[in-house]
């Protein structure tokens, strides 16, 4: 892909005059810029849902938390 890329280059747009070759270069910016946003999408706390469930499997909930609630009440 590259060496086409490259071909392509020395073929058709290296021999174009400077000006044409930095319409070129606008154009590509601007079809970029409309084609891939620079902003990362923004995400939601909504997608960790259910993430790590698999790690809680066949546990009790009131059976771990009376389990912190005396490992506190032993710390110095």
């Amino acid at each position: 892909m590259t060496d086409r890329l490259e071909e392509v280059y020395e073929k058709y747009v290296k021999p174009l005059p400077t000006v044409e070759r930095l319409r070129l270069l606008e154009m590509t910016a601007h079809d970029l810029a409309l084609t891939a946003p620079l902003a990362p999408k923004k995400r939601s706390i909504l997608e960790l849902r259910g993430l790590g469930k698999e790690i809680w499997q066949g546990v009790d909930a009131q059976t771990y938390v009376g389990g912190l609630r005396e490992e506190w009440d032993h710390q110095p």
